[in-house]
């Protein structure tokens, strides 16, 4: 099986994707850095993976950790040990700590979110308006930035001030570049500024999922302090970075697809279809780290050895030819039925899935209401992506508003 190393600096995501599925169902590929994992690339054996009870997600069961293989300054090291949370445990002790969050977040809550996200929402358009006529706008930074912060920050009572060091300590978090002398204060930093925050929702509690969090633990339900630390910054982390990338990839698919663009604008498509293409076509994950297999776990032809570690290519498996048929590499708003799995699937399946979907889905046609003519200030063949390896991240996405 030839190995494929993920290009620390995501020149060509979608060339990489490609690579991927042409490897088979199970791919041995390299992490930045030099380890060593294997990733599915397609999305009937994805599926099926992700409610294997032979695949789990303690780090111990890695052969790699085992033999002191993984570098505690590895840069991703905080995405594959961040800690005791929902993100890092299965069976009953992942239901326990997920009930609370999921409970918070159900689809009928989150649709009373709304009316907040169409205020924020509004607020950011008119920020955009009063900008200077004529000059190219980030539209990331200025827009698809701030909203999914705020939300997410008001939902978990983050206060404001801690953004501009949260969006720094992030970028570090998922970064591939991050200098290996940096990482671990990088991790110790942003552990203390999430136990400030538990802290003082302990001293004054709020309206918040944090207090409610808090509450839970003191009622009972034993959760520690790191876990309530660790699932606050697993939410904040996960809840503000995939629906940055989603906005972003729908603005980049509508305006490299006109034809489909007017479709949408004149009432003939709907803004939901748009939404669950662009999550198939262009996921806002292109990989999710780390699962790990207790035994051999047969994958199609192939076989998911014991101790080894596993990655989640959506990138790859949202375009599956078995899946989605000869036109999986074509963006198709109107493509039905569109079963992707972007979100996860089965018990881990991401609990701020409706959030997201609600944010996007409440942002861009305001967007576009509001700028009707909005184009991109570059070719789309000069954007460029971050060199994250987990998500697909723009730099910046420069658009005239028109």
């Amino acid at each position: 099986m030839t190995r494929i190393a993920l290009d620390p600096f995501v020149t060509d995501l979608d060339a990489e994707s490609a690579a991927l599925r042409a490897a088979g169902p199970l791919a041995e590929v390299e992490l930045p850095g030099g380890v060593h994992c294997y990733a599915v690339t397609r999305h009937a054996e994805a599926r099926a993976l992700l409610t294997d009870s032979r695949v789990v997600k303690d780090i111990n069961e890695w052969g790699a950790w085992q033999r002191g293989e993984i570098p505690m300054d590895w840069a991703l090291i905080g995405l594959v040990n961040p800690g005791r949370s929902m993100l890092t445990v299965d069976g009953t002790e992942h239901r326990r700590l997920r009930t609370l969050v999921a409970q918070a977040l159900t689809v009928k809550r989150v649709e009373r979110l709304r009316a907040g996200i169409e205020a924020l929402t509004h607020a950011s358009l008119d920020r955009l308006a009063a900008l200077p006529e004529g000059e190219p706008v980030d539209l990331k930074a200025e827009f698809a930035y701030p909203l999914p912060m705020n939300v997410i920050s008001e939902l978990m009572g983050v206060d404001a001030a801690d953004h501009p060091r949260l969006k720094e300590l992030f970028e570090m978090f998922f970064s591939t570049q991050t200098p290996p002398e940096k990482v671990p204060q990088m991790m110790a930093d942003l552990g203390a500024l999430f136990g400030k925050i538990v802290d003082g929702k302990r001293a004054d509690p709020g309206d918040d999922l944090t207090s409610a969090l808090i509450a839970a633990s003191e009622d009972g339900d034993r959760l520690s302090d790191e876990e309530i630390v660790n699932t606050l910054q697993l939410i904040v982390a996960a809840g503000h970075e995939t629906t940055i990338s989603l906005i972003v990839n729908v603005v980049e698919a509508l305006q490299t697809h006109p034809e489909q663009r007017e479709r949408v604008l004149n009432g003939e498509i709907a803004w939901e279809d748009v939404i669950e293409e662009t999550l198939r076509w262009n996921s806002p994950t292109s990989h999710v780290l780390i699962r790990f297999a207790t035994e051999d776990v047969p994958v199609g032809d192939r076989v998911l050895p014991k101790g080894e570690a596993l990655v989640v290519s959506f990138g790859a498996l949202g375009r599956d030819e078995e899946q989605y048929g000869p036109t999986a590499g074509d963006f198709d708003a109107t493509r039905s039925p569109n079963r992707h799995i972007a979100f996860g699937h089965g018990p881990h399946v991401c609990p701020g899935a409706a959030l997201s979907r609600l944010e996007a889905g409440v942002a861009l046609p305001a967007l576009y209401g509001r700028f009707p003519q909005l184009d991109l200030a570059v070719p789309a063949s000069e954007l460029r992506n971050k060199p994250i390896v987990t998500q697909n991240d723009l730099f910046e996405l420069p658009v005239h508003l028109g």
